[in-house]
């Protein structure tokens, strides 16, 4: 029988660890109320000036406090509508006029995808038809009627390019530069280089699709080898779009502040034993963040306060487009309270449930077009009667194209096409109405002035006043940079 010692009332064995569960779970639960006090005085400035053992300062500053760009910015912030899985160019925006009566055809050319090398390959002719809107003239298919009549401000870029024809890399090179994951995305990049213009709101926000999220799922929206206080801050894609946003409690801010001032006043002796207490504060940053978002985050998202005919002009009275256009509509509302990065994502999950048409190119292209034009063409039109075009610019386009060719022996599906493919931008200081670069007659591949996704990270950078070719991070003993090491020029074709 194990012999059993007291300690006051209570038995101990010889496994005894020095402490009672009691005293344990106390002891826990201290620490860690202590950690976020921390956080929470830290992001005020509180131990600004306040001296640890090693007679060294801290000197923490959050790290999304607003910094000044490199020069000055023509646009504020960024709407990407990220159209997931691979929208087909040459059946959107990219007119192909010697396509039409190919159908069917077996043709020499060369192309690259998710089956690999081609050097030839059965034709399938653009399903739908093409007429040119605007005073501009420019060409756009039946896919897009509302899109279509917002041509003037827009610019299209057909002859982009990139690394990959797979899913999971070139999701990550359209997001984060680099087809390998562990890199921050664009949108920490910009919360890094000019911090958020609102404290109490996420600087980066990114929407998912209803049906999920897209390949590598985070990776996209990562903060990287940079602190997580960049990273995206990910809404929900149905009803609240937050989390937990009703109060815990029924105190004010101040009787709030006075139990952390109490708090603090009972811990502030153990302070001192932090290591690296600048670094522990902005780890739990997003602690503050959500604190201030209980107050801010609630009249944000709350599209009940817009008027009906707002709602309409989103698609908010359909039922096809109510999904997609509650994101654009809440993506113009977070841009108008400085949010500075948002992501607006088309299509989720894998097949028809995105954009990737493989097998039937009709009925996954009218799903998807359906679902999201008038919505963008509301944003559009939205943003620019209330005077933020100007100053807000907004990405269309997906990880790559498709191909000219079928991918199977039957059927109008197409593979990807990392060769050449769409994206276009509106606003935010860039120009409109006109179309830069141009891929062959088929579309397989970029011939005129073909730009890859750095050109475009480059060219949002400079927009928002950002050098990209002087903005990095130190990581790995190397000056890291969105656009690379060799570095990369924005389109100079395309800004005003």
């Amino acid at each position: 029988m194990t012999d059993l010692k007291k300690r006051g009332n209570i038995k101990i064995g010889p496994d005894y660890c020095g402490r009672t569960r009691r005293e344990f779970l106390h002891t826990l639960g201290g620490g860690f109320t202590s950690l976020a006090l921390t956080g929470l005085l830290s992001w005020d400035g509180f131990f600004s000036n306040q001296a640890v053992a090693d007679n060294s300062v801290i000197s923490y500053t959050n790290p999304l406090t607003p910094k000044d760009p490199h020069f000055t910015p023509k646009a504020k912030r960024v709407i990407f509508l990220f159209m997931y899985g691979g929208p087909s160019h040459i059946d959107t925006f990219d007119y192909k006029p010697k396509m039409y009566g190919l159908d069917g055809k077996t043709v020499k050319v060369k192309t690259s995808g998710r089956g690999g090398e081609k050097n030839e390959g059965r034709i399938v002719e653009p399903k739908w038809k093409f007429k040119q809107y605007g005073e501009s003239g420019q060409w756009v298919s039946d896919l897009f009627p509302h899109i279509a009549t917002c041509v003037d401000d827009i610019t299209f870029i057909k002859s982009m390019t990139a690394d990959s024809p797979r899913h999971g890399s070139a999701m990550l090179m359209m997001n984060s530069g680099h087809v390998l994951s562990g890199r921050p995305s664009l949108g920490s990049w910009v919360n890094y280089g000019l911090g958020s213009v609102n404290q109490n709101l996420p600087g980066y926000v990114v929407m998912l699709d209803e049906t999920g999220g897209p390949i590598s799922g985070a990776k996209n929206w990562a903060s990287g080898y940079m602190p997580a206080a960049y990273q995206g801050t990910v809404f929900k894609s149905a009803g609240t779009p937050i989390w937990d946003l009703k109060p815990v409690d029924n105190m004010n801010h101040k009787q709030q502040r006075h139990l952390l001032d109490t708090l603090y006043k009972f811990n502030s002796g153990h302070l001192a034993d932090r290591v690296d207490n600048s670094a522990l504060s902005a780890r739990i940053a997003n602690y503050e963040l959500a604190f201030k978002m209980q107050s801010t985050a609630p009249e944000a998202v709350d599209l009940d306060q817009e008027p009906d005919y707002i709602k309409k002009l989103y698609g908010l009275d359909q039922e096809r487009t109510v999904n997609f256009g509650r994101k654009c509509l809440l993506a113009r509302r977070l841009a108008e309270r400085g949010v500075r990065f948002i992501q607006v994502y088309s299509g989720g999950h894998h097949s028809d449930s995105n954009w990737d048409a493989h097998g039937d190119l009709v009925f996954n292209h009218e799903r998807h077009c359906g679902n999201t034009d008038k919505p963008i063409a509301g944003l559009l039109k939205d943003l620019k009667q209330r005077g933020m075009l100007d100053e807000t610019l907004v990405i269309w386009g997906g990880e790559f194209g498709r191909q000219p060719t079928a991918e199977y022996a039957e059927g109008t599906g197409r593979d990807h096409n990392a060769l050449g493919f769409t994206m276009w931008m509106a606003g935010g200081g860039i120009r409109s109405g006109i179309s830069i670069g141009e891929t062959d007659e088929l579309g397989s591949a970029a011939v005129e002035d073909p730009f890859h996704v750095k050109h475009l990270h480059a060219t949002v950078l400079h927009q928002l006043g950002l050098n990209p070719n002087t903005l990095t991070y130190f990581h790995g003993g190397l000056d890291q940079k969105l656009v690379g090491p060799e570095g990369a020029k924005p389109i100079r074709q395309i800004i005003t």
